[in-house]
C-alpha cells in the first residue's frame, strides 16, 4: 500500500467533502499519522471511512472514523493555551490531534491495557502535552485539571451528564454524539454563563457507546 497516496485519498475524498476545510486541521491529518496509532492487526484499515477496532467495540473501543475525528476537530474550534479534557483516549489518536491544537489534555481511558498502549503511541509521535489517566471518565470524582475550555466525548452517549458540563470554563465547549440508534447528532454545547448553556446539533453521525456513562431511565408514569 502507498501510505501517503492512501492518506491524500483520504482526505480529499473522505474528509474535506464532509466539510472539514479549515485548512490547518487538514495539515494535522497528515502530521498525525493515523496508521502509527492502529493496532498491527488493523494496520490496513487506517485510512478507510470506518472505526477501527481496540478491543470491544460494544465497550467503545475504537478509533472513530478519520471523517468524523475531523470534523468534531474542526467543530470544536480550539485555540492554543486551551486546556481540554477527553473521555475515551482508545489509541490516543484523538488526544494527539487535540494535543497539537491546545496547550495542555486530560484524556481518561477505562482499559488499562489500551491506556498504556495510548502512553506509547503518543511517545512515539512525539507529543508531550497529553495526560493519559487509567480511570472512568463518566465519573466526577475521578477528574482533575479543571475547570476546562474544551471536552471531548470519543463516543457517543445518550445523553451529556450535567455534572460533565460543569467542568467547562465559562465560554468553554464540549464536543459529543448523543443519541441512540439509528438516530445520533454531533452535538455542542457552549457554557454561556454560570448555569447558562446553549446547544447546537450540526450534523449527523454514529458512533459506538462510551460504556460507562449510564443511560437515562426511560421509565415514565
Amino acid at each position: 500500500m502507498n501510505t501517503e497516496q492512501a492518506r491524500f485519498n483520504m482526505i480529499e475524498q473522505q474528509i474535506r467533502p464532509w466539510d472539514v476545510l479549515d485548512k490547518h486541521v487538514l495539515e494535522l491529518l497528515s502530521i498525525v499519522k493515523r496508521e502509527d496509532f492502529c493496532p498491527p492487526a488493523y494496520n490496513a484499515l487506517a485510512f478507510v471511512d470506518m472505526e477501527v477496532p481496540l478491543g470491544d467495540l460494544a465497550l467503545g473501543q475504537c478509533m472513530l472514523a478519520p471523517r468524523v475525528e475531523a470534523r468534531l476537530l474542526q467543530d470544536l474550534a480550539l485555540h492554543k493555551h486551551e486546556t481540554v479534557l477527553e473521555v475515551g483516549t482508545g489509541s490516543g489518536h484523538m488526544a494527539a490531534l487535540l494535543g497539537h491544537r491546545a496547550s495542555r489534555v486530560i484524556s481518561y481511558e477505562l482499559d488499562a491495557k489500551l491506556a498504556g498502549q495510548a502512553r506509547i503511541n503518543l511517545q512515539k509521535a512525539g507529543v508531550t502535552n497529553v495526560e493519559i489517566i487509567h480511570g472512568d471518565g463518566a465519573q466526577a470524582a475521578s477528574w482533575h485539571g479543571g475547570p476546562f475550555d474544551a471536552i471531548v466525548l470519543s463516543g457517543s452517549v445518550a445523553e451529556v451528564p450535567q455534572a460533565l458540563l460543569a467542568q467547562l470554563k465559562v465560554g468553554g465547549r464540549l464536543a459529543a454524539i448523543v443519541g441512540d440508534e439509528p438516530v445520533m447528532r454531533a452535538t455542542f454545547v457552549t457554557r454561556t454563563g454560570a448555569d447558562e448553556y446553549r446547544t447546537t446539533s450540526p450534523w449527523d453521525t454514529m458512533a459506538p457507546r462510551l460504556s460507562s456513562f449510564v443511560a437515562p431511565s426511560r421509565f415514565r408514569f
